[in-house]
């Protein structure tokens, strides 16, 4: 399940390979920057729908009370244009007159118990986005739990678990921080957070020392609550094993670029699991990809990661340093000569110029390469032994793209009146005289190449099977036919609608 800032990066999830894409509503999302139009909203479930693709929406802050009727109708107004779920945190908005469409418990209810996750299920959510902070463990007896209390009580359905695997952490428990309220007036469950966890801070004991950190040194102005980035992308068997049955990235304020790759990654991570379990799945139309990148996630913003909590606290969950994107590990710094920087780069490693590099909460521009020398615009204030990162690469950007097809069957044959044509579910009969083929073997060629042809079409060709005389033709067809003809006939069969 992929975050859509906007209608363009939820088409481009899509294309990546995500089986529901998340959104923000005209208001009342939990990202106030990230709202969209009914208009919008539509125009990307008319397009999801197309690959079997759910589009949910987040109406997911805490209302005031004058807001409640609001929110009611634009309910109604989602509902209408096909939107499959809605995504909510105020659970006063149940007592109105909402339609009959699935509702999702927002991460931002703090879904950490099965007992508060089995209230929402008795009040008729069909999923629960569960807190980030929890373990294999707490999700386990969550999901059992879940499951006894619904044969118990013959519940149905049982409700699902929905956790995010990837993404901006928050340091606070889901749902349950007011830190920013209280330090800027800006709510985050107004979906207004100002991230103050993002800011520098000095660390000091009851009486108003400085602490030491392990090195002697006063913590002093470093970013103490910055986390790191979420990425469990080593666990999704245990996550399955678990009870999960949805997987969230994070992301509505991040751009295509970040969506494409991050989808891209997990989409295949899933298809591996997918294929090698029998019991497991799609839960989208099963589709071909093709992708002119290798996914990778340190390539986009990245921040490091961390699992967090999966397997109980671990260190290093969090980047002191700098709350911004570090990107992937290049090297470190060997010699410095004004602006121009040598560097001992770890295999594999190819710089370009244009790409940003950054070290510790500073960065910079490459602007010229000469074998392991850099050269910058700008002095650079850095030392020797200094490790470097690469938190833009201006290469594998521009190789971002991926395309989604669905495999479909196409047959041909000639027939008494002509010539019958399937593509997938869609049948069209084209009347026309048989006109015998001086070259069989190049008619059966042509009719399979053109056929093939889907173009810009949502489809790939997944078989062709080419008929004559009740035969199928494996070498040769015994009619020709103008590869005009034959390319009009796709089109008006594959457009039938």
């Amino acid at each position: 399940m992929a975050p859509a800032r906007d209608l363009e990066v939820g088409k481009a999830a899509i294309q990546a390979g995500a089986d529901a894409v998340y959104i923000g509503a005209p208001e009342f999302g939990a990202r106030q920057a990230a709202g969209n139009s009914l208009e919008d909203i539509a125009a990307l479930v008319e397009y999801a729908h197309r690959f079997g693709v759910q589009v949910l929406v987040t109406l997911n802050t805490l209302l005031h009370e004058h807001e409640y009727p609001r929110a009611c109708a634009l309910a109604h107004e989602l509902y209408n244009i096909g939107v499959d779920a809605l995504i909510i945190q105020d659970l006063k908005l149940l007592d109105y007159d909402l339609p009959l469409i699935r509702m999702h418990a927002s991460t931002q209810c703090d879904n950490r118990t099965a007992e508060h996750v089995i209230r929402l299920q008795e009040l008729g959510f069909r999923r629960v986005v569960l807190a980030r902070e929890l373990s294999l463990d707490q999700i386990t007896e969550i999901h059992q739990t879940t499951l006894r209390h619904t044969t118990l009580h013959h519940s149905t359905p049982c409700i699902e678990l929905e956790a995010f695997v990837h993404g901006a952490l928050c340091v606070s428990y889901s749902g349950r921080c007011y830190l920013s309220e209280v330090l800027m007036d800006r709510s985050a469950n107004r979906g207004c957070c100002a991230q103050p966890c993002r800011q520098r801070y000095d660390l000091l004991d009851k009486d108003g020392n400085e602490i030491l950190d392990n090195n002697g040194k006063p913590i002093h102005q470093r970013y103490l609550l910055s986390l790191q980035d979420m990425d469990r992308s080593l666990h999704l068997a245990e996550m399955i094993e678990a009870g999960v049955t949805t997987f969230k990235i994070e992301g509505r304020l991040k751009d295509r670029d970040y969506v494409t790759n991050i989808v891209a990654y997990y989409r295949q991570l899933l298809d591996q699991l997918i294929d090698s379990n029998s019991a497991l799945q799609h839960a989208s139309t099963q589709s071909v990809y093709q992708y002119d990148f290798t996914p990778n996630p340190a390539k986009t913003f990245h921040r490091g990661q961390t699992d967090y909590f999966w397997h109980g606290r671990t260190p290093n969950m969090a980047n002191w340093e700098t709350p911004k994107s570090t990107g992937e590990h290049i090297g470190k710094v060997v010699e410095v000569r004004g602006k121009a920087i040598r560097v001992q780069l770890l295999p594999r490693i190819v710089l370009h110029n244009g790409d940003g590099l950054c070290y510790a909460d500073k960065g910079f521009a490459i602007n010229k390469i000469e074998g392991d020398w850099i050269y910058t615009n700008q002095l650079v204030d850095i030392q020797r032994n200094t490790i470097l990162y690469r938190n833009s690469d201006t290469a594998f950007v521009h190789t971002l793209k991926a395309e989604r097809r669905m495999p479909i069957d196409i047959r041909f044959e000639a027939i008494e009146a002509g010539y019958r044509l399937v593509i997938g579910d869609k049948s069209a009969i084209f009347e026309a005289e048989h006109q015998v083929a001086s070259n069989p073997e190049r008619a059966l060629q042509t009719i399979h190449q053109q056929l093939s042809k889907l173009g810009d079409t949502d489809f790939i060709a997944n078989s062709i099977t080419i008929m004559a005389n009740g035969k199928k033709c494996n070498h040769e067809f015994p009619y020709f036919i103008p590869i005009s003809q034959l390319n009009q006939w796709r089109r008006e069969t594959i457009n039938d609608k």
